[in-house]
């Protein structure tokens, strides 16, 4: 994520505080002027989203939304809006950080109580509202997510920045079995060497630790990276730099169920609640591996049945365009004929070694990363 700069030399710290001040000045200039203020901000639906040919992306399109004053409701937002730049502006100012929850619950403290939030989804849409507006991302606000717990194992060398100076890092030889836990920034990760590859980007802790413990990683020079659920932003943006940066490709591996296939949605078109950060944050070239729908049907594997809110999401799966291809519409069809769902521990019903022995080697020849 980008934007203009008003001097080469100014820092991501300096740039943040300075888009952050133009967005208050301009609700002020708004003021001055005799105009009641509002801001516009693109519509954050399925249906405002579109294809960016030149990125390979998904955007969000031209249909927008004002916050107004001219109304209580409208008026309340932008004052909670500048209260929270006035916050993030000493917080950068200050060399400080923050999380999403911590902000949540410092607006207790503010002295107006009409800027403070009702909870912590009101916060957090604030600002993402403010990351579309300044075109600066939280990260580069120091705003800071729950930790996600999201790691990495594998033939990776990296320089790490601390407060303690830098350190090198080996995320195969120089970590325990639990692997590299990803910052919440990964832009400061200097990435020195590497032995991959590709990248297989793992739903399940259960699945990431059984391809630790039977060295995947280190027979297939692959790059386990563990989603943890629906990734993180900052996992999506060191898949994103690993494919991007080093060349390596990226695979996604998930559990056989609509919400799974949207875990690989996010990874490799971008979600649609950040698709303003979709060129900084997805990997368009990103594959699935599986668990497909076939795979239920050709390995038989263990099921369970797909439940109405499965059939609901399927259903809505083939309108979503992120899905609107010749694969993605013959997998879920296949998947709402047969009426199943499936677990990537399923396929340890064949034995716990056939996952590394027998179904991702075959996947991965078939596509061409072995």
């Amino acid at each position: 994520m980008s934007s203009d700069t008003s001097d080469d030399t100014e820092s991501v710290q300096q740039r943040a505080q300075r888009q952050l001040i133009e967005l208050a000045a301009d609700l002020y200039d708004q003021l001055d002027a005799g105009d009641i203020p509002e801001i516009s901000l693109p519509t954050r639906t399925k249906s405002n989203i579109e294809y960016d040919e030149d990125d390979h992306v998904w955007v969000y399109g031209d249909r927008t939304s004002s916050r107004s004053a001219n109304s209580i409701r409208g008026a309340r937002k932008l004052l909670k809006a500048v209260y929270t730049i006035e916050f993030l502006v000493d917080q950068l100012e200050e060399g400080r950080s923050s999380t999403l929850r911590e902000l949540y619950y410092l607006s207790e403290s503010w002295d107006n109580k009409e800027a403070q939030f009702n909870d912590q989804d009101e916060s957090n849409q604030l600002i993402e509202d403010l990351e579309i507006l300044s075109n600066v991302t939280r990260e580069d606000f120091h705003m800071r997510p729950e930790e996600s717990g999201a790691t990495i194992m594998g033939p990776l060398l990296i320089r790490e920045q601390t407060r303690r100076g830098e350190r090198k890092i080996h995320c195969q030889e120089d970590v325990g079995e639990g692997g590299y836990q990803i910052p919440n920034n990964p832009d400061t990760l200097e990435f020195l060497d590497n032995d991959a590859d590709f990248v297989l980007a793992v739903e399940t802790g259960g699945m990431r630790d059984r391809l630790v413990e039977n060295g995947f990683d280190e027979e297939y020079n692959a790059l386990i990276v563990h989603l943890k659920g629906q990734p993180a932003r900052a996992t999506r943006r060191l898949t994103k730099r690993l494919h991007d940066e080093l060349n390596i490709p990226v695979t996604v591996f998930t559990d056989g169920d609509p919400w799974s296939y949207r875990i690989y949605a996010s990874v490799a078109y971008g979600s649609i609640k950040s698709a303003h950060l979709s060129e900084y944050l997805a990997t368009p070239e990103a594959k699935f591996i599986g668990v497909q729908p076939e795979d239920i049907v050709e390995y038989n594997l263990p099921t369970d049945p797909l439940s109405d809110a499965d059939v609901n999401a399927l259903e809505s799966e083939l309108e979503d365009p992120r899905f609107q291809t010749d694969y993605w519409e013959e997998q879920i069809n296949l998947q709402l004929d047969i009426g199943k769902k499936s677990e990537q521990q399923s396929l340890a019903s064949y034995g716990l070694d056939f996952v590394t022995e027998t179904y991702l080697p075959e996947r991965l020849s078939e596509m061409g990363y072995l």
